[in-house]
C-alpha cells in the first residue's frame, strides 16, 4: 500500500477544513485513543471546548473472530458526562470504522448525541457501507503517516519538525 507522509502544515490544512463545519455544534469532545488524541486536542483548543474525554477500545486480534467480536472498552466516560450532550467523537482515520462506530453506539446508549470526525476517511476499507464520518478532512485509500507518529522499529520520529514553524 502506498504511504502518504503528512507534515504539520498538511494537518493544519485539514483542520482548517473541519473547523467551519463543526464550530459551535458540540459540548464535548470524546477522543478515541491513541489516534484521536492529537486531533482532539487541536480541535478542543481551536473551538474552546473544555470538556474533553477519552475512550480506549480494543478488538480481539484473532483473524478467525475479529470481525464478529464485541469490543472491549478499556476506558470510557460515565453516562452522566454524555447524557443529553452533543458529543464530537474524534479519531485520526476511519479505516474499517469499527472502533469509532463502537464508540458512537456507547454514546447513543448513554443518551448522548454523537457525531464522528476524522482527518481521513477510507471508504474502500470501511465495514460500514451505509455509514461514513459526519465530518472528515479528506478521502483516501493510502496509508497515512501523521507527523506525530514514530517508526516503531527504530523509535525515532519519521518526520523532523518543520524549522519554519519553530
Amino acid at each position: 500500500m502506498n504511504k502518504e507522509y503528512l507534515s504539520w502544515r498538511d494537518v493544519d490544512a485539514l483542520v482548517d477544513q473541519l473547523l467551519p463545519q463543526i464550530a459551535g455544534k458540540f459540548d464535548v469532545i470524546l477522543m478515541v485513543t491513541r489516534g484521536g488524541i492529537i486531533l482532539g486536542g487541536i480541535l478542543a483548543e481551536a473551538l474552546d471546548i473544555r470538556d474533553v474525554l477519552t475512550a480506549a477500545v480494543a478488538f480481539p486480534q484473532d483473524p478467525e473472530i475479529e470481525r464478529l467480536a464485541w469490543p472491549t472498552f478499556l476506558q470510557f466516560p460515565s453516562d452522566t458526562l454524555l447524557r443529553g450532550r452533543r458529543v464530537l467523537i474524534v479519531d485520526d482515520v476511519w479505516k474499517s470504522g469499527r472502533t469509532i462506530n463502537a464508540v458512537r453506539g456507547r454514546v447513543e446508549t448513554a443518551g448522548g448525541k454523537p457525531a464522528t470526525c476524522v482527518l481521513h476517511y477510507k471508504p474502500g476499507s470501511s465495514l460500514f457501507p451505509n455509514r461514513q464520518p459526519d465530518y472528515y478532512g479528506a478521502v483516501t485509500n493510502r496509508w497515512i503517516v501523521y507527523p506525530w507518529e514514530i517508526d516503531r522499529d527504530t523509535g525515532f520520529a519519521l518526520l523532523a519538525p518543520d524549522p519554519s514553524l519553530l
